[in-house]
């Protein structure tokens, strides 16, 4: 299986052994992107609160042909954030590749939800990458080496959806925090990127109510916003990662959308 998810093209993914850090790798497209930077023979720490899950990755990552490594991590607590970067250096090397995945999402209107639900999703998907990322820039900058920071991100800020607000939010956040790294690590030879995406097949609202679906799709048409029920695969974003992480050092890939193909209208 190994580097059965990198491109095809010679010039691609053929990039030497790095260590690599992926949060929210327990299950979905965390898990997809830690399996396929394991097909490329690299050393994956993946990192997540669900750590039985983590084992299944790690599994993964072996029979991918990658070197994984495990540990607890909270990217909303500072000191679990600094006990997994040190226990990475300490056991599988300078990190060299974070990729910022882990996230959360709760739907519902802007006065309905409470204040600890819009807190939890500030701290997930904004403060966390912003606190792990300050940490690995730090080691990359100390060490004067080059190293790739990716930010997952969501197409829903640049389409927005009601019943998102503080969601859709934190991803124009996390854009914006990206694209001011790139400008501050410019001529040092860290890269940040962005990979925006589309309607994906994962786990990421098991626990919603379903019955808020049918209120929302009816409402997110009306707005133009879902315009056909395709979706993607985890694998398909973790297709775009591993080409962000593998441009060759002069290359410089600043965002990357990806979306799911509109069924065939055999009337067209």
């Amino acid at each position: 299986m190994a580097n059965s998810l990198a491109p095809d093209a010679p010039e691609f993914g053929a990039a030497p052994p790095r260590v690599a850090v992926v949060t929210g790798a327990s299950a979905g497209i965390g898990r997809a992107i830690a399996v396929a930077l394991g097909g490329l023979g690299w050393t994956v720490a993946v990192g997540a609160r669900r750590v039985a899950q983590l084992d299944e990755t790690a599994k993964l990552v072996v029979d991918a042909g990658g070197t994984p490594f495990v540990h607890p991590l909270d990217v909303t607590d500072p000191d679990s954030i600094d006990a997994f970067c040190a226990s990475v250096r300490a056991h599988a090397g300078a990190i060299q590749v974070l990729v910022n995945n882990a996230g959360t999402a709760l739907p519902g209107a802007i006065h309905d939800m409470s204040d600890d639900d819009h807190r939890r999703i500030v701290e997930t998907n904004l403060l966390g990458p912003i606190l792990l990322t300050r940490r690995v820039v730090s080691q990359l900058r100390a060490d004067e080496a080059p190293g790739d920071v990716i930010f997952i991100s969501s197409d829903a800020t640049v389409h927005m959806r009601p019943s998102l607000a503080t969601y859709l939010s934190t991803k124009a956040g996390v854009e914006a925090f990206a694209q001011t790294l790139a400008l501050e690590c410019e001529g040092v030879g860290i890269r940040s990127s962005i990979v925006r995406v589309g309607p994906t097949l994962t786990g990421f609202a098991d626990d919603w109510d379903l019955a808020i679906f049918d209120e929302l799709m009816p409402r997110w048409q009306r707005f133009g916003i879902q315009r056909h029920f395709n979706t993607m695969q985890p694998e398909d974003v973790a297709r775009a990662v591993v080409t962000v992480v593998t441009a060759p050092a002069h290359m410089w890939v600043p965002i990357v959308e990806v979306q799911p193909n509109p069924p065939v209208d055999p009337a067209i």
